[in-house]
């Protein structure tokens, strides 16, 4: 069993937590990029909206692994010259997570600002006739469907980084593959097939998953904030008509902005 393709998981997975560390952290820092980058494109001047768009340009067009190379090679030194701080001798997973960082940063700013544009612009007017403020429209309202039709693309990328991710061990990131490529090593290259397999289920394994969840979330979510979902009354909750408050936000605005559109 110890060189069959089941005696190998148990191997590889031990290192499953490092995969999924990245994947998360670069999803964080990665998302608080992207709401900078989206706020200089949509409310900045025109200084910052270029910078902005060749921030994304760069990070969208940049392949993933030199990316990884110029962040692990060129950051060290920039930031001793420009701070007197020595990162060299840092963790790898710290430079992984700024190059994923950077490019989630461009592709998501761009996934967000084509799903705000792509909510009527009259739901804002139509917020105002209902009584609420600008910074209320958009947390109760825009929100919540900004977040819905970025779920699939959001979901999408954990599926990139999880694969891109198989190229952090270049630069001495020892996770899923990197396991693999050490097993490989040890075993002198006599059972790459089995290992490789059982790195392939892993993947597949961890593929389901997450689009299960967000599946899940989509669906969570979706309810009472899809452009085209129905809101019904529902029992106990507050805001008008017993219907919990922000799904009865989402009805006044809808039933406004038809009748701002009649006008």
């Amino acid at each position: 069993m110890e060189h069959t393709v089941i005696g190998y998981i148990p191997q590889l997975l031990a290192y499953l937590p490092v995969t999924v560390g990245y994947v998360v952290a670069s999803l964080l820092f990665g998302s608080l990029f992207a709401v900078l980058l989206l706020v200089m494109k949509l409310a900045g001047p025109a200084p910052l909206r270029w910078v902005a768009e060749f921030v994304t340009t760069l990070g969208r067009c940049c392949p993933t692994i030199i990316m990884l190379f110029l962040v692990y090679y060129g950051l060290p030194p920039v930031m001793y010259s420009l701070t007197g701080v020595d990162i060299e001798g840092y963790d790898p997973i710290c430079f992984v997570v700024v190059s994923f960082s950077f490019f989630l940063g461009g592709s998501l700013s761009e996934v967000a600002r084509s799903a705000y544009l792509s909510i009527d612009a009259g739901q804002f007017e139509a917020a105002a006739c209902v009584g609420l403020t600008r910074l209320q429209t958009l947390r109760r309202i825009i929100l919540p469907q900004l977040v819905y039709l970025m779920i699939p693309n959001l979901g999408n990328t954990v599926q990139f980084l999880m694969k891109e991710g198989a190229l952090t061990y270049l630069i001495g990131c020892i996770d899923l593959t990197g396991a693999a490529y050490l097993i490989n090593g040890r075993e002198l290259s006599a059972y790459v097939l089995q290992v490789y397999l059982a790195l392939a289920l892993i993947f597949w394994v961890i593929s389901i998953v997450v689009d299960w969840l967000f599946a899940k979330l989509e669906a969570k979510v979706g309810k009472g904030y899809a452009p085209t979902a129905k809101v019904k009354p529902r029992r106990g909750g507050r805001g008008a008509g017993g219907q919990a408050p922000y799904k009865a936000d989402v009805l006044k605005i809808r039933q406004a902005t038809q009748e701002v559109s009649g006008r």
